[in-house]
């Protein structure tokens, strides 16, 4: 499943390197070192959750909540203009990362067997 390894690989790289992450959290995050760790391992488990039957719809619905709670960062990313690694991302990879984070929402329901929208699946997890 694709979605299950983009989030295992962003939780990695939220443990590995976490000074990206680190600045363009914003400024009320509490503890944001923790919270990045803590994110990190919240996409780990709900990648592995996505690719396990009986705990895909609640990945489904917890990634979905965390793509929600993850966009402050994403808006002052793009619009503090927050250099990661010394590199300054302009709007080309802003706008459409901005606008495309409601497909992420869906696509982690559409994963977890939460919607089948707009398609019709045969038969719908349950929680």
């Amino acid at each position: 499943m694709l979605l299950a390894l983009a989030y295992g690989a962003a939780g990695f790289a939220h443990l590995r390197a976490p000074a990206g992450f680190l600045a363009i959290t914003p400024n009320w995050v509490p503890a944001p070192a923790l919270v990045i760790a803590v994110t990190g391992w919240c996409e780990i488990v709900g990648a592995l959750g996505l690719l396990v039957p009986r705990l895909r719809w609640w990945a489904g619905v917890a990634l979905a909540a965390y793509a929600v709670c993850v966009f402050p960062a994403n808006i002052k990313h793009a619009v503090d203009a927050v250099p990661i690694g010394g590199v300054v991302l302009g709007p080309a990879y802003h706008i459409p990362r901005l606008l495309l984070q409601p497909m992420l929402v869906w696509w982690a329901l559409w994963a977890g067997g939460v919607t089948d929208w707009p398609w019709r699946r045969r038969s719908r997890a349950a929680p």
